[in-house]
């Protein structure tokens, strides 16, 4: 079996699917775009999203000539606000993208039956569940298809990439014509992407994380680099040259490494969690309520603080390594949403949150020092 059929078959394994039914991206939001591409909708068609999210999502979206309607979220899901989703149904609505927000999903059940009454496609966003439940079936099985994202931070890592699963046969004919589109990356590519996989895994710990990631955004956002997120991804909405491109062998070989540490990581990850939970529910702060634990894998653990800048401040001074998504309601963008038809006064919940989110580690082995921080600095904490 060739490497690229094997890590198809082990990413098989945890969604519980056919390996014919993924198919592999340079990068995650790729896949919502063939995806999207491929139900042959019209210009100007609708694409509900939560107003809390990443700004290539609705970059994706408008690639493929169709435009993000987005919905608030909830305070205790950071996902949609389910009583606010039919609402925002138009005759231009072709399709519901429900998002997993941190690891957790919710409401999937009910967006569905909203979907079915409309005649909607669906389509889960997994690039922060990969390897987690809702209600007992794996992160992606519910709707036509799910995209899942295998970045530096998400569930189990390639340096960048991701892939799609297509759960809605009919939509298999035109979804093979992109993949038939799709371009080889270079060998200077993947060259350099390897080098990166090689300086994380040699350079990379608890005292350098944070001046690595802050070096690898500017890079990244300045084309000097392979990065999460190009430059033109940030500052405009016009489809990038070489955006339909294909999965290297770098990835797949670090995908198979890392998709070994995924039960392990994604254990630790909810034990984690657990702790925040308990300590903050103790201090009367904000905090994931343990109902929703059995639908959440905590990718990060969100913290709502009274000073994000201030409290960034401290934590760099004492060594503690905390996650900034998302400082916007479209992270990473800071200034004028409006490229993206997002009116910030329009989602209050999304907007206030992002003002006020930090998270937690919770791939950390020993969480201690961490807890020691929050309680040294409760003050800072809402």
């Amino acid at each position: 079996m060739s490497n690229l059929k094997f890590y198809k078959s082990e990413i098989a394994k945890v969604i519980q699917c056919d390996p014919e039914k993924i198919f592999l991206y340079w990068k995650g939001r790729v896949a919502l775009y063939v995806f999207l591409k491929s139900l042959d909708l019209k210009e100007g068609d609708e694409v509900i999203v939560p107003a809390f999210t990443c700004v290539v999502v609705p970059n994706a979206i408008i690639y493929a000539g169709l435009k993000p309607v987005y919905v608030d979220i909830s305070s205790q899901t950071y996902n949609m606000d389910i009583s606010l989703v039919e609402k925002a149904i138009s005759n231009r609505t072709r399709v519901i993208l429900i998002q997993n927000t941190f690891g957790l999903s919710s409401n999937i059940e009910d967006m569905c039956l909203l979907a079915k009454k409309y005649n909607l496609y669906t389509i889960e966003d997994c690039t922060h569940g990969f390897g987690g439940f809702y209600n007992g079936k794996p992160n992606g099985s519910f709707c036509d298809a799910a995209f899942y994202s295998t970045q530096w931070n998400k569930p189990f890592s390639t340096g960048i990439g991701g892939f799609l699963v297509l759960n809605n046969k009919d939509i298999l004919s035109s979804l093979k014509y992109f993949e038939s589109q799709k371009i080889k990356p270079t060998i200077f590519e993947k060259y350099l992407l390897g080098l990166l996989l090689l300086s994380r895994k040699m350079l990379i710990n608890k005292y350098t994380h944070r001046s690595f990631v802050k070096i690898y955004r500017l890079l990244s956002r300045t084309n000097l680099i392979i990065g999460s997120n190009r430059g033109e991804e940030l500052n405009s909405t016009i489809l990038p040259n070489e955006y339909l491109k294909d999965i290297s062998n770098i990835q797949v070989n670090a995908g198979i490494k890392s998709l070994k540490k995924l039960n392990r990581l994604n254990r630790l990850r909810k034990q984690n969690a657990l702790a925040y939970t308990m300590f903050l529910k103790s201090e009367n702060k904000t905090y994931v309520d343990e109902s929703l634990f059995a639908n959440h894998i905590f990718l990060k653990y969100p913290l709502l603080v009274k000073n994000r800048s201030k409290f960034f401040e401290i934590a760099q001074d004492e060594n503690i390594s905390l996650g900034d998504w998302f400082l916007s309601p479209l992270h990473p963008i800071q200034s004028d949403l409006s490229l993206w038809h997002y009116n910030r006064d329009q989602y209050p919940i999304a907007d206030g949150i992002s003002d006020q989110i930090a998270n937690l580690p919770t791939e950390i082995a020993q969480n201690s020092r961490v807890l020691k921080f929050l309680k040294e600095n409760i003050d800072q904490i809402n």
